[in-house]
């Protein structure tokens, strides 16, 4: 196949894609050989109909009259990621904490354990880590609970105060009671202590 006829191919099935969309070479494996479409996508890209996030990950870019582009969030990255490996991820650090209200600061470096490939990946100033972790780690079932746990983790022990403690209850609250159970088991003493009294 010609590199043209694999641009031109892409480029034609991009238009069924929503905007905002993060695409991968793998995406269009179907169109020509790995090299080929990697050499497309970069013409695509010089062409300003993509744009290049990191090595092999694009975006379909949706713009806004005043905004510009609209870059997805590092989150966003991650999931299509974890998606596309067809791997399970957890966030922790800050990355949690933020998520759940609990810091106003937004991580530069995000880091997610994951039973998928080891690795870093630099978005603009912005790194993604991917951190291979035990099995129990991804066993959590509530979005908020496993949130709490690596939050807590992440604060640790000694540092935890009242204050946070009494926030983490209550944001457990929107948490599916069968979700706590569940996710309190996998927690280290100290945090299954505090997650269970939110169902008390």
């Amino acid at each position: 196949m010609e590199r043209p006829i694999v641009e031109n191919k892409i480029a034609e099935v991009l238009q069924s894609h929503p905007k905002g969309s993060i695409l991968f070479v793998h995406d269009f494996l179907d169109y020509g050989n790995p090299e080929s479409v990697k050499k497309a996508l970069l013409r695509l890209k010089e062409k300003e109909i993509l744009v290049r996030l990191a090595h092999g990950i694009y975006l379909y870019p949706k713009i806004d009259a005043a905004l510009g582009i609209l870059f997805p969030s590092t989150e966003d990255i991650a999931k299509a990621i974890a998606r596309r490996d067809k791997a399970r991820i957890v966030p922790t650090g800050v990355q949690a904490l933020n998520k759940l209200g609990l810091s106003t600061q937004v991580p530069m470096k995000v880091v997610y354990l994951t039973d998928g490939a080891a690795r870093s990946i630099k978005v603009g100033k912005r790194t993604i880590t991917f951190k291979n972790t035990s099995p129990k780690n991804l066993l959590a079932q509530g979005e908020i609970s496993s949130l709490v746990i690596q939050a807590l983790k992440t604060i640790g022990q000694s540092k935890v105060d009242d204050k946070t403690i009494s926030k983490i209850q209550t944001l457990l609250k929107k948490e599916k009671i069968e979700n706590i159970m569940n996710d309190a088991k996998l927690s280290p003493a100290w945090i299954n202590k505090i997650v269970i009294q939110a169902i008390k």
